[in-house]
C-alpha cells in the first residue's frame, strides 16, 4: 500500500494542531497503509512548536495503529528531535532510499578492570 502524504507547507499555529491530528487519523483510516509521510520542508525554522506538533502527530498515529515518517526534514530539525529524544523515520524524496538511524545498543564489550575510554 502506498502511504498517504500530509504536506505541511507553512508554519502551523497551535490552533491548527488538532485539525492536523484529525487529518493524520483520517489518512491512516482511509489508506490502511499504517504510515503517513509528513512533508515538513515548508515548516520553517525548527523550534519547540514544531517538536510539539510532530510529537502530537506521532502520538495520534500510534493510537490509530500507524506511524509518521518525515520527508525533507531540515538537519536542524533532526538535531532538535534527537535532543528531545523523539525518533522518526525519514525519507528524503520520493524514489530515494530512506535514511536509517544507526542501530542502538552496545557495540563493544568491556572487560572488568579495563579503563573507561
Amino acid at each position: 500500500m502506498t502511504p498517504a502524504v500530509l504536506v505541511l507547507a507553512r508554519p502551523v499555529t497551535r490552533d491548527e494542531v488538532a485539525g492536523l491530528c484529525d487529518d493524520v487519523r483520517g489518512l491512516l483510516e482511509a489508506t490502511g497503509a499504517g504510515v503517513v509521510i509528513c512533508d515538513v520542508g515548508g515548516l520553517g525554522p525548527p523550534g519547540l512548536g514544531v517538536v510539539d506538533l510532530l510529537a502530537r502527530l506521532q502520538l495520534t498515529a500510534r493510537r490509530a495503529g500507524g506511524r509518521i515518517r518525515l520527508r525533507d526534514p531540515d538537519p536542524a530539525l533532526h538535531a532538535l528531535l534527537d535532543l528531545v529524544g523523539l525518533r522518526f523515520d525519514s525519507v528524503e524524496m520520493e524514489g530515494e532510499a530512506e535514511q536509517r538511524e544507526p542501530p542502538l545498543g552496545v557495540q563493544e564489550e568491556v572487560e572488568p578492570g579495563e579503563p573507561t575510554v
